[in-house]
């Protein structure tokens, strides 16, 4: 089982498999974020899909998707999501 030192949960936890994401930002997931909160973030992602009915075929919709995921991992800032409140 490969551990990570988890950017999101500031602790070691059990690591990704293999890389969920292409390129650099995938690499940066891959070593910093663990499997547990890449789970909570494609829980996450569905929500802003399914609110902001985002498409994976337009450039812009896929920006501000990476730009949140980013967002999230990597500095704890949560997305604004109508009903979604963060457990504590």
């Amino acid at each position: 089982m490969r551990k990570v030192k988890c950017m999101f949960y500031k602790t070691e936890k059990k690591g990704l498999e293999r890389s969920s994401y292409p390129g650099e930002i995938g690499k940066r997931i891959y070593e910093n974020i663990s499997l547990e909160a890449w789970k909570k973030w494609q829980s996450i992602q569905t929500m802003l899909i399914n609110e902001h009915k985002l498409s994976s075929i337009k450039s812009e919709d896929r920006q501000f998707i990476e730009k949140t995921m980013l967002e999230y991992l990597f500095d704890g800032i949560e997305p604004k999501i109508t009903g979604y409140k963060p457990k504590k």
